[in-house]
């Protein structure tokens, strides 16, 4: 069936081509775009939760960023699809920050600097003088305070030497060199340089058999089969497996998202969570030469990841009986396209899920733990990145990210470097971190939700403790905006617990989702630098939000080149009360990377991730209901087992 502009969707569907097509039409028609047009952070606007509580017809917005290449003016503009009416259009101060990234910055950017003799000399300099084979990348500013950078859209350019075409050019850095470009005015405003004047020469193709040496052939084929299909089903964009639904969106400011997350308990659907989404991630870089000290990279708002996302392959990036969904977002230039299997749909066995064997009753019981899996990838220029929610049959949400690709590399000066590694002759990997935050709008078995923080707490040997055994645990309800920004603390196994004040379970307490953090270092630059303005999510692994419809994203609506003071800590400010109301819990979480011998020359999967588990939710463990037995491979002999064999009854 044809969708049309106009049709009947569900208010959080994602945008369908025509929808695109007609929002680009209507702002055509009125004389907002032109050839330096430019289209950003083209997305359903989601409208607000109570109206959709409450079931009235609800209409399609699309909202967007208008960037102009000529003037570098940046305006927010809102389409009501079903009237064709322009509802918002306000031109944005260039002090507020400038739309994103765009495709054609980077041939803009080489062209900029290959014309410019003072970089010419410092690439020559280095021994480089055959332009053909120089890449270059032309990376997000940041904000450090040149005049010559207010009011126009700007970029840092480094260079790369191609020895031939399908070369790893990140093998090759010409470091010591960095240029400021304008891009609105089309000069290079300044050239920096350090002493750094090698270039790296061995080669870093993983490719090639010279570097990889011969492929090995001792790997034996693992087949994932599911002969009766899946046990899943989509419809409408509504997942549905085993007690759990979701619905599926995506955009393509932050890829996948997930809506109105419930489990259905003895056939009572409950919620849990309302929206879930990565709402921003930074990855700042910690070598404080002027070539390399202003490297920040903000992968949502000033890149993108839903734009970024891969189109994933059956046998490479998912393996077993897989259910794709395409994604569509808008381009550059606001046209529709569409992302081929965008996301990723499939079971996983995980192993035990639980198991006992009874001396007394002579039983031996054993059931198998199952996930679903919902994920996508995206490449932001060097680096891949994996986002997977995992939904598990005893209630339990997780979320893995999964780091791969190239380190972002530079020329090494030799010695105890103490800001980068050495990875190959003369190649240095900077030390950086990689700190996502998700959005997690809670609704814990409805929307009067709280946050307490739960610490292991030791007693000392007294009276009610007389031979210093005990320990405890200490809670405390975060109740207000300021009292809820904190740091996790491993030693004390610290978590935060997330509860309906106003239900309670079979003992009568509050039922509740606890979250469990990794508890890995939050951002470590100096509290009075740029980034630390910029990416004040990161600084805390734990920020509460009452909710708000437009605070969606961590580091502000406008990142690429913002001073910073935008996003959770501008959404904090007011100190509002968010004990027993509608909650937004924000965590950052991430990886602090030291690269190894062993990342280069492609970085093998690093991890990082949180978990969220049921704590009083459900009155007992919701999965006695699991069979002993579904399917599955016993052995390889004759003696393997068939049928019924993990419940044994004396």
């Amino acid at each position: 069936m044809t969708t049309t502009a106009t049709a009947i969707r569900h208010p959080l569907s994602p945008l369908a081509a025509v929808e695109i097509d007609s929002f680009r039409s209507t702002l055509t028609a009125a004389g907002l775009v032109d050839d330096s047009t430019r289209f950003a952070y083209v997305t359903l606007v989601e409208p607000d939760k109570k109206l959709l509580r409450s079931g009235v017809p609800v209409g399609r917005r699309v909202s967007a960023l208008l960037v102009q290449l000529s003037t570098a003016q940046t305006r927010e503009v809102v389409v009501d699809l079903e009237s064709a009416a322009i509802v918002v259009d306000r031109v944005i101060a260039a002090v507020d920050g400038h739309g994103p990234t765009f495709d054609e910055d980077f041939a803009l950017g080489d062209a900029i600097v290959k014309s410019d003799a003072g970089w010419l000399a410092a690439l020559a300099k280095r021994g480089i003088t055959d332009l053909e084979n120089v890449r270059t990348v032309s990376l997000s500013a940041g904000s450090f305070g040149y005049p010559d950078e207010v009011g126009i859209r700007a970029t840092r350019v480094l260079a790369f030497h191609s020895q031939y075409p399908s070369d790893s050019v990140w093998a090759h850095p010409i470091d010591g060199v960095v240029a400021h470009v304008d891009l609105t005015n089309q000069r290079v405003l300044r050239v920096m340089e350090t002493e750094v004047t090698h270039v790296p020469s061995e080669s870093g193709d993983y490719r090639d058999p010279a570097v990889r040496g011969p492929e090995r052939t001792t790997l034996k084929p693992i087949e994932i089969t599911q002969p009766e299909g899946v046990s899943f089903s989509i419809a409408d964009d509504v997942l549905s497996w085993e007690n759990w639904s979701v619905r599926l969106g995506f955009n393509g400011r932050e890829g996948l998202t997930l809506h109105h997350l419930s489990y259905a308990d003895d056939g009572t659907e409950r919620s849990i969570i309302d929206r879930a989404s990565i709402s921003e991630m930074v990855v700042p870089y910690g070598d404080p030469t002027p070539t390399h000290n202003w490297q920040n990279y903000f992968d949502v708002g000033e890149y993108q990841f839903g734009r970024l996302a891969n189109s994933l392959e059956l046998g490479c990036d998912c393996v077993g009986d897989i259910t794709y969904l395409d994604a569509v977002v808008a381009d550059d230039f606001g046209q529709p396209t569409t992302v081929r299997n965008a996301i990723c749909i499939h079971e996983e066995d995980y192993g035990i899920l639980w198991k006992h064997t009874d001396a007394f009753a002579n039983t031996s019981e054993t059931r198998r733990q199952r996930r679903i899996v919902i994920s996508f990838f995206v490449t932001v220029g060097n680096y891949d990145y994996g986002f997977y929610w995992y939904l598990y049959l005893d209630g339990t949400i997780q979320l893995e990210a999964k780091a791969t690709g190239i380190v972002f590399t530079s020329g090494h000066p030799g010695g105890d470097y103490p800001y980068a590694s050495e990875i190959a002759p003369g190649l240095g990997a900077p030390f950086h971190q990689h700190l996502f935050s998700a959005r997690l709008d809670m609704a814990v078995d409805g929307q009067a939700n709280a946050v307490e923080e739960l610490d292991a707490e030791r007693v000392p040997m007294g009276p009610g403790n007389p031979v210093g055994n005990a320990f405890t645990r200490k809670v405390t309800r975060l109740r207000t905006e300021s009292e809820a920004q904190r740091l996790a603390a491993t030693d004390k196994a610290r978590v935060w617990t997330i509860v309906n004040t106003e239900k309670t379970n079979r003992m009568g307490d509050h039922p509740a989702y606890v979250l469990y953090p990794e508890g890995q270092p939050t951002l470590l630059a100096a509290d009075d630098s740029s980034i630390a303005k910029r990416a004040a999510f990161a600084t805390k692994h734990l920020w509460v939000s009452r909710f708000e419809p437009g605070e969606l994203w961590a580091a502000g609506p406008l990142v690429n080149q913002h001073p910073g003071g935008s996003g959770i800590g501008r959404y904090v400010q007011g100190d509002r009360d968010i004990d027993g109301t509608d909650i937004v819990v924000w965590h950052t979480f991430g990886l602090t990377h030291f690269p190894r011998l062993e990342d280069w020359p492609i970085m093998p999967v690093d991890y990082a991730g949180f978990t969220l588990k049921p704590h009083g939710f459900f009155d007992r463990n919701p999965t006695l209901d699991v069979p002993a037995s579904i399917g599955g491979h016993g052995g390889r002999g004759e003696d393997a087992p068939a049928g019924d064999h993990c419940a044994h009854h004396g």
